[in-house]
């Protein structure tokens, strides 16, 4: 099986989109597939948890179904929406000074792809 896990550091909600997208299809596909959500792109979490927000449907589903494995703490502090990050009940934190560290993935077998 493919172990695949997508970095998303880009705030930016065309380029968190093809996160979403790419990750549902590799889950339809048969990959071991995760989403970390590093940077900017935590002030995100909060925007597309909105009803109405035009992510929220694809946010939905993937978090319905496990992709997210780890949010940024450190991030999403800096990023001032910790406490609403906390409130969707994703996974927070990271063993690297706060943050999610790449190589406890690596070690795991994935292969690391950035946004």
């Amino acid at each position: 099986m493919k172990k695949i896990v997508l970095f998303a550091f880009n705030g930016d909600k065309m380029c968190f989109i093809h996160v979403l997208l790419n990750a549902l299809d590799m889950k339809k596909q048969g990959y071991d597939v995760k989403i970390v959500v590093e940077g900017s792109a935590t002030k995100l979490v909060p925007e597309m948890a909105r009803e109405g927000d035009f992510l929220h449907p694809l946010y939905e589903k993937a978090k319905a179904q496990g992709l997210f494995a780890i949010i940024c703490k450190a991030c999403s502090a800096k990023m001032k929406v910790l406490k609403e990050v906390e409130k969707e009940g994703l996974p927070v934190g990271g063993t690297l000074n706060g943050h999610p560290s790449m190589a406890e993935f690596i070690d795991q077998g994935y292969q690391l792809i950035t946004f």
